[in-house]
């Protein structure tokens, strides 16, 4: 590609901004058009300003110049424009999408309002503003109903209890982190939460919005109980933002499909971060989507050599607080028949570590609280390189000095 082709990148996120930041490093000129009013920002750490442990600059993006804010409505593939609401058009040689995903917003009865917006008190928990907006609705005491119990239910609820409010936690399945953690570690994620007078119930499944007067009063279970609530927080899940995508005629399944490349069906258009789908993968973490950006930046700075190949990534939570918890998880947490599992866990010291082991590779792990051992034990797994079969290093690996 020569210096003055036209890269124009959609979206404003961590993606969007690393790949033109690492472009404008590599000498080639980018716009990056991002919807936001607020400064780009880190959404990994949204609950951190929630908590009041942050203010909005302290998690701001180092934003390149060339930043345009507006909503991009549409793509035309054969001129090779993206179209703004506002009517203006931006012209491209290389377009990426980097739109990131939407909240899901399960189907409950009175979840909307008749003009199709959230009712007073209930928040989904995404962008900036939603955090905002949460942020001046919570005070001490206020009652607090959050619905999802992942990794951003349990962010959320950790939040708003540090913010004072009486908080509980509603999870459809039969445990908090289902995805990332085993039960011995869901276990104490929920004991964490229960010492910050979090109230968590799993195995229930929610119904029914109730408003008053426009603004949220209470949320129904499904077997008729009601739970009073002033504030309602959706942390259900996200799906990726492809829409525009669809409406120009992309390959979509799940997210926009692309290549090692990062490609789209259409060879000019690339999609990188949460709306990409690689290899059958939507990985909607940070991890993936900043892999992405580097090797995509490569490529289109002339480096015709850089491939995106996957990404192992490893899931990290900390819950700041005066009783910090500290978890990390990678990889198959539950063994399947024939795995060889090393466990330690330490009650008093609230400590937990698991790996998984299959035909002497390390396939996964889940660690909760210390987490010295998780960089050795991240790198054995991603090399996946068969280990000693004497089991000396794997233990090792677990106990870090041999005596935690």
């Amino acid at each position: 590609m020569t210096s003055n082709t036209r890269v124009v990148v959609i979206g404003a996120g961590l993606a969007g901004v690393r790949l033109a930041r690492r472009l404008g490093e590599l000498g080639t000129p980018v716009t990056l058009v991002g919807e936001e009013e607020h400064r780009p920002y880190n959404r990994v750490l949204l609950a951190e300003v929630l908590a009041g442990r942050y203010t909005p600059d302290v998690i701001a993006l180092p934003a390149p110049a060339a930043l345009t804010r507006a909503r991009v409505v549409g793509i035309d593939r054969e001129a090779r424009t993206v179209e703004c609401a506002d009517g203006s058009k931006i012209a491209y040689d290389r377009l990426v999408l980097a739109t990131g995903s939407n909240p899901v917003l399960p189907p409950l009865r009175g979840l909307f309002t008749p003009d199709h917006v959230l009712p007073e008190g209930v928040h989904a928990f995404r962008t900036m503003d939603d955090c905002l907006g949460l942020s001046k609705a919570v005070r001490p005491g206020v009652k607090a109903v959050v619905i999802g119990g992942g990794l951003l239910g349990v962010s959320a609820a950790r939040a708003l209890a540090q913010r004072g409010a009486q908080v509980m936690l509603a999870q459809q399945s039969e445990r908090l982190m289902e995805r990332q953690l085993d039960p011995s570690a869901s276990k104490l994620v929920r004991r964490h939460l229960a010492d910050l007078g979090v109230e968590v119930h799993t195995d229930l499944r929610v119904r029914d919005v109730r408003c008053v007067g426009g603004a949220v009063r209470s949320v129904e279970m499904a077997d008729g109980y009601a739970l009073d609530a002033e504030i309602v927080v959706l942390a259900c899940g996200v799906h990726p933002r492809v829409g525009l995508a669809q409406t120009a005629g992309l390959q979509v399944r799940k997210g926009v499909v692309v290549d090692d490349e990062l490609r789209t069906s259409d060879p000019y258009i690339h999609a990188i971060g949460d709306c990409a789908q690689h290899d059958g993968n939507v990985y909607g973490l940070a991890t993936p989507a900043l892999e992405q950006a580097d090797v995509l930046a490569e490529l289109l700075a002339g480096r015709v050599n850089a491939r995106y190949t996957g990404t192992r990534s490893l899931t990290r939570l900390t819950l700041p607080g005066q009783t910090a918890f500290d978890l990390a998880a990678f990889g198959e947490t539950e063994a399947l028949p024939g795995d060889d599992v090393v466990q330690l866990a330490d009650a008093t010291r609230g400590t937990y570590r698991k790996v998984v082991v299959r035909d002497d590779r390390l396939v996964g792990g889940v660690l909760v609280g210390e987490l010295g051992t998780v960089g050795a034990l991240a790198r054995a797994w991603e090399g996946a390189e068969p280990l000693p079969s004497d089991g000396g290093p794997l233990l090792h690996l677990l106990t870090n000095d041999g005596g935690s």
